[in-house]
């Protein structure tokens, strides 16, 4: 399953290496590759199946009826897409940024970016669709209480789950490909983003990989230095959730060390303008309903996964939003300053091949996301996406990367066991224990974080820069 000038696991990891004892031991010198079953093809099936195993997993809170709240968190199944369907507006799939009185005072604004309330307008409308469009005048007379008992509803929610999930199966499938080819002689490198338990945990359960696959697509499109692309692939990705913006900040130290600031200044403007032009739908149709994103984002207090939960619930200290606010972006800021310093420090002096010592977009876009979700006042299980991408290529080894999703498992049993009211304590009292799983999470981020400064002082511990070197990996 290689080809000619591709990098074999067996013979590059020493994880993959171990584990291939078992049927054999490292791919030989003069192996063959098969046909057809290309490293893509292969990593492209092993996406499937872990989604699939994914909407499985996911499957309990869908399809049985008569459970409470508890029920759901105890197996761990939950999902945002179905409790929104109704009262976001997508039963009588209104337009998300409508400003008519009467939808308004219905449902409530899409609380999400516009790149994720069209999608789930489109999937609204594809949901109606596939359920023999049904009568919506008559749904918009009833009382919106009256809908969430609706037998046809009910099957719509299904339905709009079903919907959403083959999109984001799409997803995951075209994020591997781009991922795949990012580094062209080290295909297996996503291997990590295709069995992540990660994906197969998170995958269903908000809309995250939306973003996932334009960050998959903008380290593809920079690797081919398309900077035009990669500005595409930022602006769409901002629509989506905000954190693509910050590969920016890589990008501009990348461009710095390589003397090439045209590049950075023309993917920047061309971000711009594609967020722009995608947020201008919404904000002529609604300019109020677009606003709630970011003020729902700025009177949020101290919430789920983050460390000013676990502040705030060990001193008693009653964070308000302003000081959290505040706070949060001076410490992502001074973070962003000191990733600044490392990415214009590391590795000057090691000249292994063009470019190759400069920080590659991948470890700096995880430096820089990673610091925005320590320090961001909630991390939803899901957040766990914004990493992937990202961490698969900054950091190709097994070792690391089982660490890390460890510490991410760990929070997301915790944060259902939390939610469920199974982790408080006897004699009451704050759940110390997710506290724990918090902490875990952090210290499975910061070690990954480690690690790839590590590798960018230190390139030879870099796989990525020593493939160059080493051809006897190569097949």
């Amino acid at each position: 399953m290689t080809e000619p000038g591709h990098v074999h696991p067996t013979r590059d990891d020493a994880v993959v290496t171990a584990v291939s004892e078992v049927v054999g031991g490292p791919m030989g010198e003069h192996a063959a590759g098969h046909r057809w079953w290309t490293p893509v093809r292969v990593l492209l099936l092993l996406t499937a199946f872990t989604f699939c195993l994914g909407m499985v997993q996911k499957a309990p809170c869908s399809l049985v009826d008569g459970k409470d709240q508890n029920w759901v968190y105890s197996h761990m199944c939950y999902t945002d897409l179905r409790p929104l369907y109704v009262p976001r507006g997508m039963v009588e799939h209104a337009w998300p940024y409508s400003d008519d009185e009467q939808t308004r005072s219905r449902y409530e604004v899409m609380e999400y970016p516009v790149g994720i309330s069209y999608w789930a307008w489109g999937t609204a409308w594809v949901t109606h669709w596939l359920n023999g469009s049904p009568d919506l005048e008559d749904r918009y007379r009833q009382p919106v209480a009256a809908l969430y008992g609706d037998p046809e509803v009910a099957d719509e929610q299904n339905i709009f789950l079903l919907v959403n999930a083959v999109g984001f199966g799409l997803c995951a499938l075209l994020a591997v490909w781009l991922l795949a080819g990012a580094h062209p002689r080290r295909p297996w490198d996503a291997a990590a983003f295709a069995i992540s338990p990660a994906l197969l945990l998170t995958g269903l359960i908000n809309w995250d990989l939306l973003a996932v696959v334009l960050v998959a697509g903008a380290l593809w499109a920079w690797s081919r230095d398309r900077p035009v692309l990669t500005g595409v692939m930022i602006g769409l990705g901002t629509a989506v959730k905000l954190y693509p913006l910050f590969l920016l900040g890589a990008i501009l130290v990348i461009c710095l060390r390589r003397r090439e600031i045209g590049a950075f200044v023309t993917a920047t403007l061309t971000s711009v303008v594609v967020w722009a032009a995608a947020n201008a739908p919404a904000y002529f149709s609604g300019k109020e309903q677009w606003q709630v994103f970011w003020s729902f984002n700025s009177d949020r207090t101290a919430d789920l996964g983050s460390v000013w939960m676990l502040v705030d619930q060990a001193t008693d200290a009653a964070i308000e939003a302003h000081t959290i606010n505040t706070w949060s972006w001076i410490l992502f800021g001074a973070w962003c300053v000191g990733v600044f310093a490392i990415g214009m420090t590391a590795g000057r002096g090691r000249r292994w091949g063009d470019h190759a010592t400069v920080p590659r977009l991948a470890q700096l876009g995880y430096l820089i996301v990673v610091g925005f979700l320590i320090v961001n006042k909630v991390y939803s299980p899901q957040y766990v996406l914004w990493l992937l991408p990202l961490a698969v290529l900054a950091r190709p080894r097994w070792r690391d990367q089982l660490i890390w999703q460890a510490s991410e498992v760990v929070y997301f049993c915790t944060i259902w066991w939390y939610l469920g009211g199974y982790l408080n304590p006897t004699g009451g009292g704050d759940a110390s224990f997710y506290w724990l799983g918090i902490a875990v999470r952090v210290a499975g981020e910061l070690y990954l974080a480690v690690v790839i400064v590590r590798d960018m002082y230190r390139p030879d511990h870099d796989p990525v820069v020593v493939e160059e070197r080493v051809p006897s990996l190569v097949e």
